[in-house]
């Protein structure tokens, strides 16, 4: 049972994630049982309303783990539903995992005057009762372990390579060099910073959120091209020259990967998440200035990128989850001894 706050229609990295890796557990031959918001009654996220969040779940999701009885329960978001699946793990003393998606903490004071400090204190306490909790990188892994985490565990990401692949580049008929942003047009993801860089070509945002409004009319000579999906998005960002990663608080950036694949180069600030996905000089470029950054991105050869993004297969990053899950079955590492009643499925 994988349990996720995040789900469709939402567009992003997380959703995306969970999506391929339900697909290929399945194809793995698991039974996987997905829970989210479209199970519940839902209202308006604060400060982001096109996200539905579900309301007062616990009942119905502790019905839902009972009636299903998962040998392996994945908590994926830090959510109600992550919160209420969390508790009922911990009053039954069911073995869990979680995972660490966004640097939630950095999202939340972009949004409101929390301290770091007291976030991280929360998220140690929420992902400290789980068997593992796992990231995607080794900096996340580095960051988290400083902040006092002890029980991480790494999970890759993947990329399917047959969809998001070198295209024509005429598929966009604009003026060059085409620096694209793809994902949320959001206060976290610091668009602002790709839309004022200097750039002698065309900005192309491929998105949308709760930013675009403001941005389309304080940048109105950017192309926003609005949220793109499957060969569409694919060819999209294909036919641009070089992808702009502007976010500070990704902990990866699964755009970056499909970039790659499509032979496109990164350009990124040397933060978390970009700086563990894109070999600086060799697939993209980093530097503390966004456009120089871009320029340097357009000298990369496009076919070490797509041979970078060969190497990130859905089946093996799927392959390491299902280790993970293996591995809480097996109590390792363990934290909460279980005595909730479960199937026997996963191999040993």
């Amino acid at each position: 049972m994988i349990v996720s706050d995040a789900w469709f229609p939402q567009t992003n990295g997380v959703v995306n994630t969970l999506g391929q890796t339900a697909a290929w557990l399945g194809r793995f031959g698991h039974e996987v049982r997905l829970v989210t918001p479209r199970d519940f009654r839902t209202f308006p996220c604060p400060t982001y309303p096109e996200i539905r969040v579900a309301f007062l779940p616990q009942r119905k999701l502790a019905r839902s783990i009972a009636a299903f009885r998962p040998q392996a329960l994945h908590i994926a978001t830090e959510g109600p539903l992550g919160f209420s699946a969390r508790s009922y793990c911990v009053r039954h003393g069911l073995r869990f995992t979680t995972s660490y998606h966004t640097q939630f903490p950095q999202y939340l004071r972009s949004r409101l005057p929390v301290p770091l400090m007291a976030s991280y204190a929360l998220l140690r306490w929420f992902h400290g009762a789980a068997q593992s909790c796992m990231v995607s990188t080794q900096g996340v892994q580095r960051e988290l372990a400083r902040r006092g985490f002890t029980n991480l565990a790494r999970w890759r990401r993947g990329v399917d390579t047959q969809l998001f692949r070198p295209q024509p580049k005429d598929f966009l008929d604009l003026p060059r060099p085409i620096a694209a942003y793809v994902g949320r047009v959001a206060v976290e993801k610091n668009v602002a910073a790709f839309l004022r860089m200097p750039w002698s070509g065309t900005k192309l945002v491929i998105g949308d959120g709760p930013e675009r409004q403001r941005l389309q009319s304080q940048y109105p000579a950017a192309v926003y091209a609005g949220f793109r999906f499957g060969e569409d998005l694919a060819a999209h960002i294909a036919a641009a020259d070089v992808l702009v990663f502007p976010s500070l608080t990704d902990t990866f950036g699964l755009v970056n990967l499909e970039a790659m694949a499509c032979g496109v180069p990164v350009a990124a600030f040397p933060v978390t998440g970009p700086i563990d996905v894109v070999q600086d000089g060799v697939t993209g470029a980093l530097d503390t200035d966004l456009a120089r950054a871009a320029e340097r991105a357009l000298r990369i050869d496009p076919r070490a990128c797509r041979e970078r993004a060969l190497q990130s297969s859905w089946d093996a990053c799927t392959h390491e989850f299902e280790s993970n899950l293996v591995a809480c079955r097996l109590g390792v590492g363990s934290r909460i001894n279980t005595a909730h009643p479960v199937r026997e499925r996963l191999p040993t």
